[in-house]
């Protein structure tokens, strides 16, 4: 009857704290979060299950503990906002493999290009997030790799609030200022570095485009710090004031 009064109601039905405690178990980044942190995103995350979908593709089957799982990860950028860091899009698609995605694009010639992109993740400005369960686990079983898709295609969900997927989330003012000089700074010493053959500290995907360079250290920040510091003191620094410290530092 409670369970009825909270949906009548619009309100959040909260996680039972044995499942709660099972998703910290598996999930390397939440078990050494405070207890506010850890609160919060309790919160987040229960909010995530009742307001947004997951659903499962081509055969694969989720347990209530692996939607946990995968609803916690994807909460974790946006502690720091809040509810408002999931606004704007209502379904998470999970996909058993890496995906493929048909791309299309005219040149300048009016000639029509197209071709598959096989994917581990995706996020739509305006649509869903797509993962890979089976990358998924393997960041779970790495955590200190530098990989982590939920973190990626939720940062491009943190960037685009703002109206414009490119590598600045919203910001104050003078902080936005900052961000954008430092940002941009690393992100073209990146680009030349790439193109030039040299060894990068970081995925080289990164150079690929502001957005996807923020994207990128993000998953740093949360599974490889150390190495985002060495590499580019300044956007860590941005990052720990944005996302607060990394778990695994």
């Amino acid at each position: 009857m409670l369970r009825l009064l909270r949906r009548l109601r619009g309100g959040i039905e909260p996680i039972d704290p044995v499942h709660w405690q099972a998703a910290r178990t598996a999930l390397p980044w939440l078990r050494p979060l405070a207890a506010d942190d850890d609160a919060a995103l309790q919160a987040l995350t229960a909010r995530f299950l009742a307001r947004k979908t997951i659903t499962a593709l081509d055969g694969l089957q989720l347990d209530y503990g692996q939607r946990l799982q995968l609803a916690a990860l994807c909460c974790l950028p946006p502690l720091r906002f809040g509810a408002e860091g999931l606004h704007g899009w209502s379904q998470l698609l999970v996909y058993p493999q890496a995906f493929r995605v048909g791309r299309s694009h005219v040149d300048a010639a009016g000639v029509l290009h197209q071709w598959d992109d096989e994917l581990i993740g995706e996020a739509w400005d305006a649509g869903p997030v797509i993962l890979s369960w089976a990358d998924v686990q393997a960041d779970i079983a790495d955590p200190g790799a530098g990989c982590c898709v939920a973190v990626h295609e939720m940062a491009h969900k943190l960037d685009v609030l703002d109206g414009v997927l490119d590598g600045t989330p919203p910001l104050p003012r003078a902080w936005q200022r900052e961000w954008a000089r430092d940002f941009q700074q690393a992100f073209d010493a990146l680009v030349r570095r790439v193109e030039r053959g040299g060894r990068s500290a970081i995925d080289p995907y990164a150079a690929e485009a502001p957005e996807e360079f923020f994207a990128v250290c993000s998953e740093y920040h949360f599974s490889a710090p150390a190495i985002l510091q060495r590499a580019m003191p300044k956007v860590a620094d941005h990052l720990q004031r944005f996302y607060g410290p990394p778990p695994l530092s």
